[in-house]
């Protein structure tokens, strides 16, 4: 990886972060994979996005889930999981009474926040 690369990705290495439809942990940072707890309260929902350089693994801990995976919706509950490849068009719905908590692996090449493409979003971010 490049030292420009490698200085981009360090601004990315936030541990906690705060966000509209919940919160996130990052537990591990490495340099071809990113592992995040996530949590998403009751009602709430992350973007409609892609990735086109990285994939995701999704393990639901706690809560209900429903994942839209190009137009394709699955249920989830704790215990099972679902991959979500390189540019699909996803996103995670708490559609629970409680917390929905789930573990995302990320693997690929890069993992910044540049690399969301957003086609629909509750809370009107780009």
């Amino acid at each position: 990886m490049d030292n420009n690369k490698q200085e981009y990705q360090r601004e990315y290495l936030v541990a906690i972060g705060e966000r509209p439809w919940g919160k996130y942990t990052v537990l591990l940072n490495g340099e071809d994979h990113k592992v995040k707890e996530i949590t998403v309260m009751p009602g709430q929902r992350l973007s409609l996005q892609r990735h086109q350089k990285r994939e995701e693994h999704w393990f639901i801990h706690r809560g209900m889930a429903q994942v839209t995976i190009n137009d394709v919706r699955h249920e989830l509950t704790v215990g099972q999981y679902i991959d979500i490849p390189r540019a699909c068009v996803h996103r995670i719905e708490n559609v629970g009474k409680g917390e929905l908590v789930f573990i995302e692996i990320q693997t690929g090449e890069y993992f910044g926040e540049d690399d969301i493409e957003r086609f629909e979003d509750d809370y009107e971010r780009k």
